[in-house]
């Protein structure tokens, strides 16, 4: 904790060290669905003054269509490469705060591109949180099919070893969204400032 608290107290703002150690990268969020990527991420994009930029908007977008329509009518292979170039194209567009589909950083050359060209961040929530949170809404194509409590269970397994390769890892809580931003800010201003010392 102290670490945590030397960052904290230090003269600059932690918002303005971030920024300025990002040097122009994109900050991604990665996790399951319900993790609070998107809410998350709009209001850590307003604490640094960048844009936020929903991937899954941006592929309906470019598809003209919904998630669950692209998934129902071309599959999650079809998706999935999809997904990558509209990743790729966002990575390239200049610095932002960039939420992550929740499959999106298990798919290799996804993952590989979000680690050349941003700094990653893992939202690292339980079950029982994913579960109250998905549960309110019906639009996610992989829970249609089972279980919901099961089909959870499945995807942590196979997809959390994948998430650890984050740059940072922050619990998600449900509690005041502010309250989660301030402890990703402390550790992605921790992580920023070893990577500039190990850099010199």
């Amino acid at each position: 904790m102290a670490k945590a608290k030397s960052v904290a107290d230090s003269a600059e703002p932690i918002e303005a060290k971030v920024a300025r150690l990002l040097a122009g990268r994109t900050l991604v969020l990665v996790g399951m669905m319900g993790a609070g990527k998107s809410s998350i991420g709009r209001r850590l994009a307003g604490r640094l003054r960048l844009p936020f930029v929903d991937a899954d908007s941006e592929i309906e977008l470019a598809a003209n269509a919904t998630i669950s329509e692209i998934f129902d009518r071309h599959g999650e292979a079809y998706f999935r490469d999809g997904e990558r170039r509209v990743i790729q194209r966002l990575l390239e567009e200049g610095p932002k705060v960039l939420a992550a589909g929740g499959g999106a950083f298990i798919q290799p050359q996804t993952r590989s591109a979000i680690q050349k060209k941003g700094i990653s961040i893992w939202l690292k929530a339980d079950r029982d949180l994913l579960l109250s949170r998905v549960k309110r809404r019906s639009s996610r194509p992989l829970l249609k099919d089972g279980d919901p409590a099961s089909i959870i269970e499945r995807l942590i397994a196979e997809r959390y070893p994948v998430y650890a390769e984050a740059d940072v890892h922050v619990q998600s809580r449900d509690i005041a969204h502010d309250a989660v931003i301030d402890d990703l800010l402390v550790a992605l201003a921790d992580y920023l400032s070893r990577e500039a010392v190990a850099e010199v």
